[in-house]
Formats: structure tokens, sequence, C-alpha cells
């Protein structure tokens, strides 16, 4: 007799101080079935709190709360003992809170005039264990790098020495945005090895996910804000 299991929820912490938002994004997560709202949160150390209550998968995270704000609240969840990641959502006059949570390890990082559907299948992503970065995101990260002063070099680790040409192209992709389907697309190659490479370069990289590989490649030159 077979016996049939059924994956739970992704739970997720919805926090933002507009309570239209987090209404918004209830509504369009009560109508799926892989995705719950397990708290709602309207500033930093609440969404941290809730974390911590429900055991929550992911948190789709405002940047600019009272209080506590989205940038401490990302630290302090992706360092503690949860496991939970967070997907920033941002506006394009975020640059300088962008910038402090994509090194607070924000894992997804989303603008807030994207479609619900888009923000969903991005929990999902980040859920799984990757990470996503809104094209126009990432070049709004890379100009940030760009008008501030050039980086240190960069531990050994992190260079982008020692790779193969192919996962050079591979990470010149990621660090313009382009999704595993992207890349694939892009290469000629299929998804399950544009994911193989991407593995691989976080593994040679030293790099936590997808966002540190967007670092590295313009620390390495392969990309520029233009």
């Amino acid at each position: 007799m077979s016996e049939t299991t059924t994956e739970r929820p992704v739970r997720v912490v919805l926090a933002d101080d507009q309570p239209l938002v987090r209404t918004a994004l209830r509504m369009v997560i009560t109508d799926t079935e892989d995705l719950v709202v397990a708290g709602e949160a309207a500033n930093g150390s609440e969404a941290v709190r809730l974390v911590e209550e429900t055991g929550a998968d992911v948190v789709v995270m405002d940047l600019r709360m009272p209080g506590t704000d989205g940038i401490e609240a990302t630290r302090l969840i992706t360092t503690g003992p949860t496991g939970a990641r967070v997907v920033v959502l941002t506006t394009f006059d975020d640059d300088d809170h962008v910038y402090g949570a994509l090194h607070a390890g924000a894992s997804g990082f989303l603008v807030k005039d994207m479609a619900l559907d888009d923000i969903l299948a991005a929990v999902r992503v980040v859920a799984s264990g990757d990470a996503l970065i809104a094209p126009s995101v990432t070049r709004r990260l890379i100009k940030e790098f760009t008008d501030r002063p050039k980086p240190a070099p960069a531990a050994p680790g992190r260079r982008a020495e020692g790779i193969t040409d192919r996962e050079r192209e591979v990470l010149t992709l990621v660090g313009r945005g382009l999704s595993n389907t992207e890349v694939a697309a892009e290469l000629h190659i299929s998804v399950a090895t544009a994911k193989t490479y991407v593995t691989r370069l976080l593994a040679k990289l030293d790099a936590r996910d997808r966002v540190q590989l967007v670092i590295i490649a313009y620390e390495a030159g392969l990309v520029s804000a233009a």
C-alpha cells in the first residue's frame, strides 16, 4: 500500500508598514496552495519576532519601516538560527537601502511595481534555496558599486580566478541579472546544466547565493553599470 505525502506550504511573513501592501500580498497568497501567510509585521522588530514564533520560511521585507528598519531586521533574520530567507521589496529611490540589505544577507530584490504574481514566483524561488534579483534592481546595484570607491582586492576565495571560460560566461550572465532559464537560452545549454554551473560558481567563489555572485562579477570587471 502506497502512502501519499504532501509538502507543507511555504510559510511567509509580510513585513511592510503600509497595510494596503500587506493586504494585497495576503489576498494573492490566500489564493495559492503552496504558500501561506504566517504573520504580518509593520516594522522590523515585529518581523524578527514573527519569524522566531512561526518558523517562517521567507520574509517579504520592506526596507523603510519605523523603529527597526528592514536592513537591520534582515541582518537579524539571516544570521539567526531559523534559516528563514528574505525577499526585499524596494523602490528606485532606495539605492542606499538596497546596498545595505545586500550585505545584510537578503536573497531576493524586487521592485514594488512588479506584478503580484511575479512577487509570488520570486518567493517560491527564494524558498527553494535560490536567489533572485529583478534586472532593474541589478542595474541599480551595479551602479551603486560604480559610484562608490573601488573595492579592495577580494580575498582569494572571492576572486573570479580559477574558473573555466564557460563558468566565466555564466558568471557574467548572472551578474547581468539573468535567471538560470535565461542563462541556458543565452548559452544554448539545458536549464539543468546552467543550474549546475551556478552551483559550481557558488562553491568555487565561496558565495552564499546568487546575489553575491553579482558582486563578484562586478568586482571582476565582468559587468558594469552601463
